[in-house]
């Protein structure tokens, strides 16, 4: 007979999940660090669910020089809706959990997966945005150069080495899309067993 209702162990990791999105509400999702000669402890940029943060003042004043734009939290939709669309992601998966339904886990993982692949396009595009769109009376200008942080990694930009990687609000959003990934693929397993 097939079953609808969620195994004992996807109970746990949709649980699981669940708690790592409550977590990813109050820590930072995203660093981007920047080391130069004249910056040798590095500057870091930390990007939380609803703001900016680190050393978002002194960022802004050196790109002042090359033409960027400065950066605040509320030119960002993103910091205003991101927090309402994490918190709703976690009380779908304790939703997925009341009502015992494997279909239901399947539709939570594939929209999480959804939505992680429109955030990181987004993200990409802000940074695509604010490193190519440069003031033309700039008091520094090098042409063809543009300033687009990496996504993820490294790269260099003019005397700055500029890093981005997940911070740990990223690194738990990550893992729990792999949690989910994990409730989803022991009904795969489930279903080939039964079949078998």
């Amino acid at each position: 007979m097939k079953t609808k209702h969620l195994s004992g162990l996807q109970k746990i990791l949709v649980a699981v999940s669940a708690v790592m999105l409550v977590v990813v509400l109050f820590v930072p999702l995203w660093k981007i660090l920047l080391y130069a000669p004249q910056y040798p402890e590095g500057l870091t940029l930390k990007m939380y669910p609803h703001k900016l943060g680190g050393d978002v003042e002194i960022v802004n004043g050196l790109n002042h020089y090359i033409g960027m734009k400065t950066l605040h939290t509320e030119d960002f939709i993103e910091f205003t809706v991101l927090p309402y669309i994490i918190a709703f992601f976690a009380l779908f998966a304790i939703i997925v959990l009341l009502v015992n339904r494997r279909g239901l886990l399947n539709v939570l993982f594939y929209s999480f997966l959804l939505f992680g692949i429109v955030a990181m396009v987004d993200f990409y595009r802000w940074e695509y945005n604010y490193g190519n769109d440069l003031d033309p009376t700039a008091p520094i200008q090098v042409p063809g150069m543009s300033y687009t942080p990496p996504l993820i990694g490294y790269k260099e930009l003019l005397n700055f080495q500029a890093y981005s990687w997940p911070d740990v609000g990223g690194i738990l959003f990550f893992g729990a899309g792999l949690v989910l990934m994990g409730a989803v693929v022991l009904s795969w397993i489930d279903k080939r067993k039964k079949r078998i």
